[in-house]
């Protein structure tokens, strides 16, 4: 009988967790979260609080699965490359995985990254904002632009890393914000 309770309550407590992701749309208070992070110069633990981060510029969080890959490669340096022109419209960048701030300190560095690269080791920032993925217990790739009031102004659930389609639908949105 006790099995049997334990298991009931770890399926609520997996549907309640579920359906409070599910509401999160634009026009939503960004979910805050805590993290390390690091740069290709430094390494921060627990330095980053989203909530901290909002009302100087706006805010892009690209979730990503995994440093060193080829498509999350692609995807920052897609980033990296138009930084002065996501500056310029007022945005800051912000990478987010499950990866060590070891690892993402030696990625940024390698591919000259301007910008903070958040360490979500637990996955807890990606629950929060539906871009975990348990079956591959990695983060899916998505972005979330928050605006400078801390409300999500753009989602894009199936960012794509390969073409700058995602990423000019994004910078779109972006332009659309008054600054």
């Amino acid at each position: 009988m006790k099995r049997l309770a334990g298991i009931f309550l770890t399926a609520l407590a997996v549907v309640l967790v579920s359906f409070a992701s599910e509401n999160l749309n634009v026009g939503d208070q960004a979910p805050n979260f805590t993290v390390s992070y690091a740069t290709k110069d430094t390494i921060v633990s627990n330095g980053f609080s989203l909530a901290s981060a909002v009302g100087r510029n706006n805010i892009i969080l690209a979730f990503y699965p995994a440093d060193w890959s080829g498509g999350c490669t692609k995807e920052m340096c897609t980033m990296r490359d138009n930084f002065a022109a996501l500056d310029e419209l007022g945005c800051d960048v912000y990478g987010i995985s499950g990866d060590y701030v070891y690892s993402h300190r030696e990625w940024a560095k390698q591919l000259g990254l301007q910008f903070a690269l958040l360490s979500d080791h637990s996955h807890e920032a990606a629950k929060l904002y539906q871009s975990y993925n348990p079956d591959s217990g990695m983060n899916r790739r998505t972005i979330f632009l928050i605006d400078k009031q801390g409300k999500i102004a753009y989602i894009d659930m199936d960012y794509k890393a390969g073409t700058l389609d995602s990423f000019n639908k994004l910078k779109a949105a972006i332009s659309s914000l008054a600054n």
